[in-house]
């Protein structure tokens, strides 16, 4: 049986189309403060699989959701695309660019780490088991964004910053939680990054603690012609906590990339 096509929120008025892929604690809504920068191209939004209006996938995988990315694109008419992937959503769009190179215009990988816990398989269990306990011990996701997002965000953040995220990670189905958290912990993409092609912008937020700078530096240095971008006191939701920096940075690099 086939995976259904992932939802998708459509904005903007140009023909060049640009995606966006949010995180584990996302949706396609928890872009809005990005979207007026990007007025001028085709936007895309998904709702990852298991997410918002997009039903799951029935094998989670990263390649199983580069696939439906791909149905997505299709289903769009889009053939090639801006991928702006944040967090989980940059590894998607990282797996993407891997497998289909000739789809990709550019790749902004955001907050997004090119592998998960390292090669200490001991930390990726302790993590998964310490982010499910709460739901194991009858928590509500609320509860769970209400204890998790505070941690991530940096210094003096948008007031709008720490709303929009509760509210979004206590939107997401927890069945959708558990099984995106199982999938992010075996991501492991350094072997491939000397084979990206296309132009890409690794983009940190200075206080990031789960992408952090020396990791996302080092990342940067293994893609050919990349360029790294670090946002002054923004964490892990640079997007909302400092938007104006934030869109000012991935318009540049869209604009630099050009239409071609």
């Amino acid at each position: 049986m086939t995976d259904a096509t992932p939802r998708w929120t459509g904005s903007g008025t140009g023909e060049r189309a640009v995606v966006l892929l949010h995180g584990i604690g996302g949706g396609a809504g928890l872009w809005q403060p990005t979207l007026p920068s990007l007025s001028d191209y085709r936007v895309l939004a998904w709702d990852m699989p298991g997410y918002g209006a997009s039903a799951p996938l029935g094998e989670p995988g990263f390649p199983a959701l580069a696939a439906a990315l791909a149905r997505m694109l299709d289903a769009a008419e889009v053939e090639r695309a801006d991928l702006v992937g944040h967090s989980i959503g940059g590894m998607v769009a990282l797996e993407f660019a891997l497998t289909w190179p000739d789809r990709v215009r550019s790749l902004v990988l955001y907050a997004s780490p090119p592998a998960f816990g390292g090669r200490n398989p001991a930390f990726r269990e302790a993590f998964l088991a310490a982010r499910l306990a709460p739901l194991e011990a009858g928590r509500s996701m609320a509860e769970v964004a209400e204890a998790l997002i505070p941690g991530l965000l940096g210094e003096d953040p948008d007031p709008a910053a720490l709303p929009a995220a509760l509210a979004s990670m206590a939107a997401v189905p927890a069945a959708a939680y558990r099984a995106t958290l199982a999938t992010l912990v075996g991501f492991d993409r350094r072997a491939s990054l000397e084979r990206l092609e296309v132009p890409v912008l690794v983009l940190v937020g200075e206080g990031d603690p789960m992408a952090p700078f020396p990791v996302m530096h080092g990342m940067a240095g293994e893609i050919p012609g990349a360029q790294f971008a670090i946002l002054a006191y923004a964490g892990h939701l640079a997007h909302l906590e400092r938007p104006h920096d934030f869109n000012a940075v991935l318009g540049n690099f869209l604009t630099a990339v050009g239409d071609d």
